[in-house]
């Protein structure tokens, strides 16, 4: 056994960025280990993705045409599970996203494998391969090691693997599901979008983030239109989402979006609780502006201050 199968994600006809990083991951782990890098498309449109996902450091793609054009956890987890068995690879990569994790502590658990959810470090151990995730509330990080175990399920956070750069030469194989797949007990009805903010988070260079440090929701405006002076994509705590002073696609943190692109994040009244640090923890430059000089915002800071904040922003205007 050896080697590494990740299990591409598409939804609607677009591929999920987490596609590639995931393969830059697996590009990681094979440089590592050595062992064949297998990416494994499940869906009705499988075989248009597989372009995009010639990357270098994969070997094969396997394309598993299904009658299904939306995704079905079922499905998805019995092919995988199939083309684990036939390959025989050490470790499994799927996102950490929905739909990810609707089937992959099944498969962990019909492989009999060693399993870990939202990892976002992966490196070599004495005994293999080590993941790291978040514990307690993203409060620690924990180390896992797999050293009795023959393969490894392991979920992907978003936002944390740069996928790999420029074209592969990927020999795409036709990987045959037969017509006996069990599939899901359920059926597929249709797409709610959630109300959308007009941002992406998620994409954002440059975040100008407030929380309850403002006070008073009349102050939403102030802060919004200081955002776009500086050319910032507006970001927010959870207790302003919460309070429903702002959509909720603007809140990074654990229950809203990751800021993966992000290389400027300033911080405008925000404690920093560990729900909300790992949104933006791992951002270059963070500029925070606390009141409270024990705010744990300030132990991620580059640069923090513990002016008033409305002082700050005050000088910030006429700056502009």
């Amino acid at each position: 056994m050896s080697g590494i199968l990740v299990i591409a994600e598409h939804t609607r006809g677009v591929l999920a960025d987490i596609s590639a990083e995931m393969t830059g991951a697996a590009y990681r782990l094979k440089q590592l280990f050595g062992g064949p890098l297998r990416v494994l498309i499940v869906g009705a449109d499988a075989a248009d993705f597989a372009a995009s996902l010639c990357l270098p450091g994969v070997d094969e793609i396997l394309v598993a045409q299904t009658d299904n054009a939306q995704f079905d956890a079922g499905t998805v987890g019995e092919i995988a599970c199939l083309a684990t068995m036939q390959h025989e690879p050490d470790t499994v990569l799927i996102a950490h996203s929905a739909s990810g994790m609707s089937y992959a502590s099944a498969l962990a658990v019909h492989l009999g494998s060693g399993f870990a959810a939202d990892v976002f470090a992966l490196d070599k151990a004495e005994h293999g391969l080590r993941a790291t995730r978040s514990g307690y509330g993203s409060k620690v990080n924990i180390e896992l090691d797999f050293p009795d175990k023959s393969v490894v399920v392991l979920t992907i956070r978003g936002g944390t693997f740069q996928p790999a750069k420029g074209s592969g030469n990927a020999q795409i194989t036709s990987f045959p599901v037969g017509s006996n797949l069990a599939g899901g007990s359920y059926r597929h009805e249709e797409f709610v979008e959630p109300a959308s903010a007009g941002v992406d988070i998620g994409k954002a260079e440059f975040i100008l983030s407030i929380g309850r440090g403002i006070q008073d929701e009349k102050n939403i405006p102030r802060f919004a239109a200081l955002a776009e002076k500086l050319g910032a994509t507006l970001g927010c705590s959870r207790p302003i989402a919460d309070s429903g002073w702002l959509n909720k696609g603007h809140q990074v943190g654990l229950t809203g979006k990751v800021a993966a692109n992000c290389r400027l994040y300033i911080a405008l009244g925000i404690s920093g609780a560990v729900q909300h640090l790992h949104g933006m923890k791992h951002v270059d430059t963070i500029i925070a502006i606390n009141a409270d000089t024990n705010a744990p915002i300030f132990n991620v800071a580059t640069l923090g201050s513990t002016v008033d904040l409305f002082e700050f922003t005050d000088a910030l205007e006429k700056l502009l």
